[in-house]
This record gives structure tokens, sequence and C-alpha cells, in this order.
């Protein structure tokens, strides 16, 4: 079995993520792992702008977050994304996030998932091209 594609994206809190208290505010995590899923289908050959150009939307079904610790103004945050799941129709991407670029080990800061589907250009779901589904599943 091969091992599924991977993503790391790292980039700064910056100062309008946060809240009054420096700390970053929850709906950003969303952002940042949609920040490392486009970085992952960009990785696996072609951008979320070419998949659209070519008929096929992925909308978000199911987000799902579990918060382990805050990120604050000017962290260096790392965000990364893999593929646990492929039907025809979705994908289910999983998510980590972490503090990086202190001494010891990355914080997990957030792990997270999201479904989504596979909408054509009117708004109905249907199925993937082979050639998605194929670089989805790691072929």
């Amino acid at each position: 079995m091969t091992e599924p594609a991977r993503s790391t994206s790292e980039f700064r809190v910056r100062y309008a993520e946060t809240d009054k208290m420096g700390v970053v505010y929850h709906a950003n995590y969303l952002i940042w792992c949609e920040i490392a899923r486009t970085d992952l289908i960009r990785k696996l050959g072609s951008s979320y702008a070419e998949l659209e150009d070519r008929g096929t939307v992925l909308a978000v079904s199911e987000a799902a977050l579990r918060y382990h610790a805050s990120a604050r103004y000017d962290d260096l945050v790392r965000a990364e994304c893999w593929v646990e799941e492929v039907r025809s129709r979705l994908v289910r991407f999983g998510y980590e996030i972490s503090r990086a670029g202190s001494a010891g080990p990355p914080l997990r800061l957030v792990t997270a998932h999201t479904t989504l589907i596979a909408l054509d250009a009117s708004g109905r779901p249907r199925v993937m091209p082979p050639e998605l589904l194929a670089r989805l599943k790691g072929g």
C-alpha cells in the first residue's frame, strides 16, 4: 500500500488573524487547512483553479476541528495535509497544524478533517474525473 501524499505549508501568524489577546481566532484554522489542502492538490498535479476550469468543483460538505493549544501573533505555523479517504464523489483530507520553529518538537495546535464532494458546474454531485481519482488515491 502506498503512503498517502502529504503537503506541508509554513507561514507566520499575521496580526489580523488574532483577537484582542493576541491569540489566533478559531475560524482562521479552517483557512490554514484550506492553504494546506490547495497546496496538496497542486502537489498532486494541478491547481484547484485548473480543476474548476475543467468542470469539477470540490465543495466542503463537512469540517471538524479539535483544538489542542493556541497560536499567537508571529508564531511560525506548519499546516500538514494528507488524503484520508477517496470515493468516486468525495475525498476526505486530514490535517495537523502545529507551532514550528522553536526548540524541541513542534507543538500540536489543531487536528482536523474536511470532507469535500465533487460537483459539476451547475452544483450537482458528479463522479470525479478518473485522473483526479487516481492522483488522490496515490496512483
